[in-house]
């Protein structure tokens, strides 16, 4: 009786996406074992080395094939880990032709990923295990932050067209998916390379108005300076655009911004939560951070955290900073590990008294809430919630009723 492919997924939505388009690739495979890896972080990295070594233990006959981001920047060393028969480029990943029992032998495949031109649509009907689906509408990214390894392992930014995306999304409403959130590496930068370049918005708007079936649209991170007119139209009128924006902030300090290479300020960030919250009031935020980068100092780490407990954002990704080598920031005087963690762990501790504070005003107030489990999923604002008991099956979307909010999750009863 033949294995299917069991995927370890590491990172972003990206690689969630991307993963499913390798499952559907290796289906004809046996016993293979597919490593889409991280390079955000060390410990990204770390994680997937681990989890490589447990996969051989646990299964030693399987074959491993790492790809993903890390495999991409330094294919050599993955290639030494026990059970490792591949390693593919994030182009290579996702041709059907790396997926044969012939291309399996034939050594390892890393393409130049800054000669990418396009990215492939690729049609993704099944996220196995997940509520909500992924489809990817960019890849890469042009721009060059002091602190990120990303555009080297992703190359530059390219965009799928509007007509591909509109299909992808129509094949997962068929398929019984009531949410999709569009994701790729910069999506604010989405566009720019196709031909009338059409914006972020422009695409929504479209998708929104051509797959009218479609229940819940959310977007992944994005450049606080890259929102566009019509995607401003749409937080501010279209029900179905998710009232929840994850900004790609990484610091509330201007000479921290300054130094990583951001685009944005602090005040062109402030700007952005405060129209949100003037155009759909009650809106969940969500945001990047990265703790104790080079030259950070007690001051400047507080203007962070004053910016966080200000400007009240409830959903933080909060990374301490990690070196990634060959990027600007690498040679910067850096801040110590300890420390990185310290100011890491205020500011989610900031980050959970917004979040309690913001689920306080969902008290008594009716909820639309997407089922990931049988007593939980997250509500159009994102918030987490929980239920006593079974409140129906993964994918639904149910009226529900807040009734114990807290820091962690909002407790609600179906209605």
């Amino acid at each position: 009786m033949s294995t299917p492919p069991e995927l370890l997924t590491f990172g972003c939505r990206l690689n969630t996406y991307e993963s499913e388009v390798m499952r559907s690739h290796a289906g004809g495979l046996d016993d293979v074992i597919i490593v889409n890896t991280c390079a955000v972080t060390s410990e990204a990295e770390r994680q997937a080395r681990q989890a490589i070594r447990r996969a051989h233990r646990d299964r030693p006959d399987a074959r491993i094939v790492v790809t993903g981001c890390a495999a991409q920047l330094d294919p050599a060393p993955w290639s030494l880990l026990p059970g490792v028969v591949r390693v593919l480029g994030n182009e290579d990943k996702l041709q059907a032709a790396s997926w044969t029992e012939a291309a399996l032998g034939s050594g390892n495949a890393v393409s130049d990923i800054m000669a990418a031109r396009e990215t492939a649509a690729h049609l993704v009907t099944e996220f196995v295990g997940r509520s909500r689906a992924f489809v990817q509408v960019q890849q890469g990214c042009d721009h060059r932050c002091t602190f990120c390894i990303i555009p080297f392992g992703r190359g530059p930014s390219r965009s799928v067209p509007i007509g591909a995306v509109v299909e992808q999304v129509r094949a997962l409403v068929r398929s019984g998916y009531r949410e999709v959130v569009l994701t790729g590496v910069d999506i604010t930068s989405y566009g720019g390379d196709l031909p009338g370049r059409p914006a972020l918005g422009q695409l929504a708007r479209r998708l929104l108005a051509l797959v009218p079936e479609l229940e819940r649209l959310r977007l992944s991170s994005l450049d606080p300076v890259e929102i566009d007119a019509d995607l401003w139209l749409l937080i501010e009128h279209e029900e179905r655009l998710m009232p929840h924006l994850h900004l790609s902030l990484q610091a509330g300090s201007d000479l921290v911004l300054k130094r990583m290479k951001r685009r944005h300020l602090t005040d062109d960030a402030a700007r952005v939560v405060d129209k949100a919250r003037r155009l759909r009031p009650g809106i969940g935020f969500g945001a990047d951070l990265i703790a104790g980068f080079p030259t950070e100092d007690d001051a400047l780490f507080e203007e962070t955290l004053g910016f966080v407990r200000t400007h009240a954002l409830p959903y933080l990704h909060v990374f301490p900073y990690s070196e990634r080598p060959g990027t600007p920031a690498a040679r910067m005087p850096a801040v110590p590990v300890p420390v990185r963690r310290e100011r890491a762990g205020r500011l989610r501790e900031a980050g959970a008294a917004n979040a309690e504070a913001f689920h306080q005003g969902f008290a008594g107030r009716e909820l639309r809430v997407l089922l990931e489990t049988p007593t939980g999923g997250h509500s159009e604002h994102f918030a987490p919630v929980r239920f006593e008991q079974p409140a129906g099956e993964p994918g639904q979307v149910i009226a529900a009723r807040a009734i114990a909010p807290s820091a962690k999750v909002l407790m609600a009863e179906r209605i």
